[in-house]
């Protein structure tokens, strides 16, 4: 015959209870949304009122609902879809060129003084000069094809991701280290369940910027040489005096910016998911 605990018993009941917890939020969160959201509506009210109360025509200030109907109709015929498709694969290819770049380059100065002291006087005057300042030189040397996009997308992604690698490496106390010696780990084991753990958040910190740069310089390349993509998308609008296509098209550069930033906050939090469990 089988014995039931108490603890048994409750364990469900806590399981649902912090399942609850995590769909509803608590007064706080609540009170906090409601702080956040005092701004946008704000505005929100501030232009409804100055295209209501206006005299010049919706191509100069649309009001809200003109600009809502044309994302809806923009939505409905897959058009705005298709141009943040393309801004989305572009960032996304030159991010992890980027990415994988910075973070082997950052090991390696964060991991050899030597290397650290060749390599960043002549990185950080390379990280000095704005990812959009490097367009006209690349334009002569590749055109303004696909490959362009890619690079100076890389671009915005690199040096944030090697200086935040470096310097998460370094941050790493000796006496990690002197523990993986002592169980005589390898080198790469010492690298692997040592060093990258605990540089993990400054890993992701410019996985985080560097993220927030390749967007931005994405959008900065589509607005010059480009054919297709959001930033295009901001410029045909602009050319065709259609302020409401071109807010549009600035809505979802800022969600789709926001979506990622806050995507990357929960990925952070998962693989960091040991911190919490040490704390509790």
């Amino acid at each position: 015959m089988s014995i039931v605990t108490d603890s048994a018993l409750t364990t469900p009941a806590r399981s649902l209870e912090a399942a609850w917890r995590r769909i509803v939020p608590s007064r706080r969160g609540l009170r906090r949304l409601a702080i956040a959201l005092i701004l946008p509506l704000g505005a929100l009210l501030a232009w409804s009122i100055a295209s209501s109360q206006g005299r010049l025509p919706e191509q100069i200030l649309p009001s809200p609902a003109y600009v809502y109907a044309t994302l809806a109709e923009m939505i409905g015929s897959g058009e705005i879809l298709y141009h943040a498709g393309i801004s989305l694969r572009r960032v996304l290819i030159g991010f992890l060129f980027g990415a994988a770049a910075g973070l082997t380059l950052g090991m390696a100065m964060g991991l050899s003084r030597r290397i650290d002291d060749y390599v960043r006087p002549l990185f950080l005057a390379f990280a000095q000069i704005p990812t959009l300042g490097w367009i006209p030189l690349l334009m002569l040397i590749f055109g303004i094809g696909e490959t362009l996009k890619i690079i100076v997308i890389a671009k915005g992604a690199l040096v944030p991701m090697t200086m935040n690698t470096a310097a998460g490496i370094r941050a790493v106390p000796a006496s990690f280290v002197e523990v993986g010696n002592a169980l005589r780990f390898s080198r790469l084991q010492t690298l692997r369940l040592i060093v990258l753990p605990g540089a993990a958040p400054a890993i992701f910190t410019g996985i985080r910027y560097g993220l927030t740069h390749s967007w931005t310089a994405l959008v900065g390349v589509e607005l010059l040489a480009s054919s297709e993509g959001l930033g295009y998308l901001l410029v045909w609008g602009r050319q065709m005096f259609w302020l409401d296509v071109v807010i549009v098209a600035m809505i979802a550069v800022g969600v789709i910016g926001f979506l990622m930033d806050k995507g990357l906050d929960a990925s952070e939090v998962y693989v960091q998911r040991w911190k919490q469990s040490e704390g509790s």
